[in-house]
């Protein structure tokens, strides 16, 4: 089968679809095979060789954290999955893996799939997957977003943005998505009550704030300073200098910078799919590219300023 796997840390080119052996289940594991993988920031993250506690050290790397695609075989002890159904899912991120979700068939746990949400194609599932739970995840549980209240979702008109505004003013809140003025329309159907564009306006500007999303990862002190009295932060936007800065800002009690990594089970997973179901959840896609070109994919995620996902595809034929 083939599969996208890392040979060695650096940019896109690095990536190769190499030919590899099919995996097969073990107890509590399923086959899928796959049709449709998004790119995300763990994806490069690792690639790039930010991420070697997770990864190790030795190749190959598989490549692609969550998927879309149907049951092609079971192991022991499996049961709620049968050959043919239709799931999404995601490969465990803090594990590593020599073939991931990028690839034309993945095994994983049984309680890291779920129904794919009826209605949506292959493509948009897997868009939905990672943004979906980390939008989720962040609204809910890190920021616990309540009807009536200010948010602002930096980063808006990418992957988790879009879901996050989706999301956020589901549950009641009154949004602000900070993104470039070119996705202003596209945000207002999502839901934003107001849209400002990121390279006019600053930080000292807007607000306040009872709830900050960021997706960015930088300048995350200028933004946390916006938060109203009670107000509640998070970040998915990682790196050294976002690190530093949450771990400083543990002072300010309530107003401090969460961060987490989103892992989503079975549950989660339905959960999301009923915000779909519900439409209260769409998916938004930038760009789509046949598994041979994830390279590509991965560069238009990197240069940034697109709306919604990148997401790889597998061929039908070769399944």
């Amino acid at each position: 089968m083939k599969a996208v796997q890392v040979m060695g840390f650096g940019t896109a080119d690095v990536l190769r679809v190499n030919d590899v052996d099919r995996p097969a289940p073990g107890a509590g594991e399923v086959l899928v095979a796959v049709e449709a993988s998004s790119v995300n920031g763990h994806d490069v993250i690792v690639r790039a060789g930010e991420l070697k506690m997770v990864s190790g050290r030795r190749f190959p790397i598989g490549v692609g954290l969550d998927f879309a695609g149907t049951v092609a075989a079971t192991g022991a002890d499996v049961a709620g999955h049968r050959v043919g159904d239709r799931v999404w899912g995601m490969v465990h991120p803090r594990l590593r893996h020599t073939t991931a979700g990028a690839a034309e068939y993945v095994v994983v746990a049984a309680d890291r799939i779920a129904p794919a949400p009826a209605g949506l194609s292959p493509v948009e599932a897997a868009s939905l997957v990672v943004a979906g739970s980390t939008a989720l995840l962040a609204l809910r549980d890190s920021v616990r977003l309540t009807g009536g209240e200010r948010v602002l979702v930096r980063g808006a008109a990418g992957g988790v943005g879009t879901a996050a505004v989706q999301l956020a003013h589901a549950m009641g809140g009154q949004v602000t998505a900070l993104a470039r003025d070119r996705h202003t329309e596209l945000l207002t159907s999502l839901g934003a009550d107001e849209v400002l564009d990121h390279r006019s306006t600053t930080s000292d500007r807007m607000g306040p704030f009872d709830v900050i999303v960021d997706t960015v990862g930088s300048e995350l002190n200028c933004y946390r300073s916006r938060l109203d009295r009670g107000g509640r932060m998070v970040t998915v936007g990682l790196s050294a200098p976002a690190l530093a800065a949450i771990a400083a800002s543990s002072v300010y009690g309530s107003r401090r910078i969460r961060t987490f990594s989103a892992n989503p089970d079975t549950a989660l997973l339905r959960e999301l799919a009923g915000h779909v179901t519900t439409g209260a959840l769409r998916p938004v896609i930038d760009s789509v590219y046949p598994l041979a070109d994830i390279a590509a994919a991965h560069k238009a995620f990197e240069r940034g300023g697109t709306a919604g996902k990148q997401v790889v595809t597998v061929p039908r034929s070769s399944l």
